[in-house]
Formats: C-alpha cells, structure tokens, sequence
C-alpha cells in the first residue's frame, strides 16, 4: 500500500501560479503511476493530469492543457502539479491518486476508479 499526502494549496489571484506537491510513502513509489483530479464545488471529480511511474509519458485534460505540467521525483517520492496561468474555473478540491504497476508496461491512467489510493485532498481557490 501507498498513503499519499498532498500540499501546496492555496489562495491566489487569477494569472498566478502554484505548485502542488503529493507525497508518498513506501520505498516502491517507482512502481506507482499517478494522476492528479480535482472537484470544484457542485461538480463531479475531474481528470486533470496523469504521469507514468517512470515519468516518461503524461495526458492532461483539455481544460488544463498547455497551463499546467506534472511530473515527478521518484528519488523523493514525490509527485507535482505546477499550476500556471490560473483561472477562477481552476478553484476545487485537487487530490492525487496512486495506482500500482509491476509489469514491464509503464502507462498513465485517466479514470477515478483507475486508482485505488487517493490522498486526502489540498484546496486551490483562484480569485478574479
């Protein structure tokens, strides 16, 4: 099992930026892909990015494409959502999911149910 820790959250003005982190823990977090979704007030949880457990391959969600990049630091056990050019419609809940993955295939995943871990949760709200 993987317990994940997210941090970073905040308030900021539209245009800014911040960086999320997720925290693992476990000595195998290389062997965990990871995503990143977000639930903003009376909406449905949402994809917002993904990142192979080698950090080779990503996919983010139109809404967020080309604003905010994931990556990852296995050597920290660590994973990270810079968040760029922020917009109100940014503001939610941001959590990141973990999903184990011991074969030779080193793929990301996009779907909720996907992952079987989750962290507790860091609030974003973007002010206009």
């Amino acid at each position: 099992q993987v317990q994940l820790v997210e941090s970073g959250g905040g308030l900021v003005q539209a245009g800014g930026s911040l960086r999320l982190s997720c925290a693992a823990s476990g000595r195998t977090f290389n062997m965990y892909a990871v995503g990143w979704f977000r639930r903003a007030p009376g909406k449905e949880r949402e994809f917002v990015a993904a990142i192979s457990r080698n950090g080779v391959r990503t996919y983010y969600a139109d809404s967020v494409k080309g604003r905010f990049t994931i990556s990852r630091d296995n050597a920290k056990n660590t994973v990270y959502l810079q968040m760029n050019s922020l917009k109100p419609e940014d503001t939610a809940i941001y959590y990141c999911a973990a999903r184990a993955e011991y074969s030779s295939v080193s793929n990301y995943y996009t779907g909720a149910t996907d992952y079987p871990y989750w962290g507790q949760g860091t609030q974003v709200t973007v002010s206009s």
